[in-house]
């Protein structure tokens, strides 16, 4: 009995520790995408030197790549970053008080196979797109307006600003 489960314990452990070839393709309604030549890390300290120069604030950052390799495995860089700021916030609640729940509205950093990186993110205005019913006009034109704020953190972040 103790060799079955010996066995199975080292097959679930060769099989977690196996290499997986992820899925790669971005949506693309409502996503932009700009893959970058420079390393993941130089893209985490531009965008968040972007996000402070277009007035905006990082309020969330998650990721499982330290906490991966705090267990032993090693997996990509991937770090989610959720920017906002206080006076979106409260024009957003007087308009629809459930559109509230996609703030803060985040960039998406992932480390690619050869060292590059790729910057994504769903438009605001996709994000927001589902509670303007309630929130009419004006939750659209917000939607809009932060589209444009988060192209230009991500142009800035990635050099493309002339």
């Amino acid at each position: 009995m103790m060799a079955k489960t010996g066995v199975a314990s080292w097959l679930l452990a060769l099989m977690l520790a196996a290499p997986v070839a992820a899925d790669t393709r971005w949506p693309e309604q409502g996503w932009q995408v700009l893959p970058v030549t420079f390393p993941y890390d130089e893209l985490l300290v531009s965008l968040r030197e972007a996000v402070e120069a277009e007035g905006m604030f990082i309020v969330t950052e998650a990721g499982p790549t330290e906490a991966a390799a705090s267990r032993g495995i090693v997996i990509p860089g991937n770090r989610v970053i959720g920017v906002f700021r206080n006076d979106y916030a409260v024009e957003i609640l007087r308009l629809s008080v459930p559109a509230m729940v996609e703030a803060p509205i985040r960039f998406y950093v992932t480390e690619d196979e050869d060292g590059s990186a790729t910057l994504a993110w769903k438009t605001p205005s996709l994000v927001l797109a589902p509670y303007s019913e309630g929130g009419g006009e004006g939750l659209a034109e917000i939607g809009y307006e932060l589209d444009a704020v988060f192209e230009a953190i991500a142009h800035r972040a990635v050099g493309k600003i002339d």
